[in-house]
């Protein structure tokens, strides 16, 4: 079964729900799901809405156009994606290999839908024999100091040849230029081994385990220029205490990685995620 999802989100006004809806039925569509959401301090309307597409009336080149007088009525932004569509992605690793795994193991279960994993890209050669297991290209771009710019080069004109739609940093121990950010917009998803705002640095959790904290989480986001700011996804926490050693906290923490990054992609992958002023809404 082929479905039709419409991510929307626009002013708060009426009749926005009636009209989105009503479209649909009369050109034949089923509705499957349909949730919506309003920030009303900001008053956005937010909403996404799945349709069958067996025996809709429009063929789908022609529903974008079609589409296109309902959205300039309500001065919608809105975007219009098709199960059957498949998102490239590029998983972008160091030297922790636990995301990578993870999502490998997801994406060859059928886990991870909608989606052909074509790509890793690592600052280091070790991940490649990892890669030659699991079928999948290889590529490894050192990163220098004084080479960074020329390795962001080779490593985006390979996303572009490939037709990359989705980036995901797990655990890539970089910080992407700004060149490269702006060039995959709200497409770049990275996991960070805290409970935003936290611990800063390459020891996290041993800084936590001086700290003496209670409560340990990981933050999946989307990659903007400022660094680790952008619009939060996913986050999760655990319960720790006095008896736990560094590792336990690296243990729990890798793991808490794991699940907080693949919820993420799924998420994106679904079109489940809409982006406003450096937030997201996260729909069922």
């Amino acid at each position: 079964m082929i479905r039709a999802i419409l991510l929307i989100s626009c002013l708060d006004q009426k009749g926005i729900t009636a009209a989105v809806t009503d479209w649909v039925f009369k050109h034949g569509g089923n509705i499957l799901h349909a949730a919506q959401h309003i920030d009303e301090k900001m008053g956005i309307f937010f909403m996404r809405i799945e349709w069958d597409m067996h025996g809709f009336s429009l063929e789908r080149q022609d529903m974008r156009q079609v589409f296109s007088s309902e959205a300039e009525r309500f001065q919608m932004n809105w975007s219009l994606y098709f199960s059957d569509e498949m998102t490239n992605i590029a998983l972008f690793v160091s030297k922790h290999y636990h995301c990578l795994y993870d999502l490998m193991f997801r994406y060859q279960s059928g886990q991870l839908p909608h989606c052909k994993v074509l790509l890793i890209i690592s600052n280091h050669p070790e991940a490649a024999s990892l890669a030659k297991q699991w079928g999948i290209e290889f590529l490894h771009i050192p990163v220098m100091a004084e080479s960074k710019s020329s390795a962001e080069d080779i490593q985006l004109e390979a996303l572009k040849v490939r037709k990359i739609g989705l980036i995901v940093l797990a655990r890539y121990h970089q910080i992407l230029t700004g060149k490269f950010v702006r060039a995959y917009p709200e497409q770049i998803i990275n996991i960070h081994h805290s409970f935003l705002p936290a611990f800063i640095g390459g020891s996290p959790y041993a800084q936590a385990y001086d700290k003496g904290v209670k409560i340990i989480g990981a933050t999946s986001h989307y990659v903007i220029e400022a660094l680790d700011q952008g619009p939060i996804i996913e986050q999760d926490t655990v319960r720790i205490d006095h008896r736990y050693s560094v590792q336990d906290l690296i243990d729990e923490g890798q793991d808490l990685e794991r699940r907080v990054l693949y919820r993420a992609v799924r998420w994106h992958l679904e079109h489940k995620i809409l982006c406003y002023s450096n937030k997201t809404v996260i729909f069922d």
